[in-house]
């Protein structure tokens, strides 16, 4: 690609992977081989990873004398903080899943073959809980993180708010008392 076609390629797929991580409703990643790069900045722009075993993850960018442009600069300091995110960055090194566990990149290590059935569990864990408040708990998370605290307080509040008048918590409620599951509505 001539440095005029990356111009105009790099912000399209930094606004792809944008446009997954501002999703409403969780995402999870899974690796199951090599995420190098933008396979990397992909799972980056996910809620949640999970490695399998043989996997192997890293920004090699800097390798082929150019930086992680998709999002990799600023979504994996977010996650594993700067000093971490900058040997990774730095060093364009890969990484074995449990390396990428013990440094904070993925949220869990399958063996192999076994990462799309964690996720299944993880996403099954997840929609069985009131789809409007999880929803809103991304987006006071991802809306307060980088806030001081009073601000952050303040969204998370805000995005509370969004819970109080639904079907779905008066469900639960209504549940709780009759000592049975609740039946989520998304309302």
């Amino acid at each position: 690609m001539s440095a005029e076609d990356v111009r105009r390629w790099v912000p399209h797929l930094s606004g792809t992977f944008t446009r997954i991580a501002r999703l409403p409703m969780p995402t999870i990643a899974v690796v199951q081989g090599v995420a190098a790069g933008g396979g990397m900045e992909l799972a980056l722009a996910c809620d949640l990873r999970v490695a399998e075993e043989p996997a192997t993850l890293g920004l090699r960018e800097t390798a082929l004398a150019i930086l992680p442009g998709a999002g990799g600069t600023q979504r994996l300091p977010r996650l594993i903080g700067p000093s971490r995110a900058k040997r990774w960055i730095f060093t364009a090194a890969m990484h074995g899943a449990a390396q990428a566990l013990a440094d904070g990149a993925v949220d869990d290590v399958a063996p192999a073959g076994e990462g799309r059935a964690r996720a299944l569990a993880w996403a099954r864990a997840i929609a069985a809980n009131g789809p409007v408040a999880v929803r809103l708990a991304k987006k006071a998370v991802d809306g307060g993180f980088d806030r001081p605290l009073d601000q952050g307080l303040d969204h998370e509040r805000i995005c509370y708010e969004g819970v109080l008048s639904t079907e779905d918590r008066l469900e639960a409620l209504k549940a709780f008392i009759e000592k049975r599951d609740p039946v989520f509505k998304g309302r």
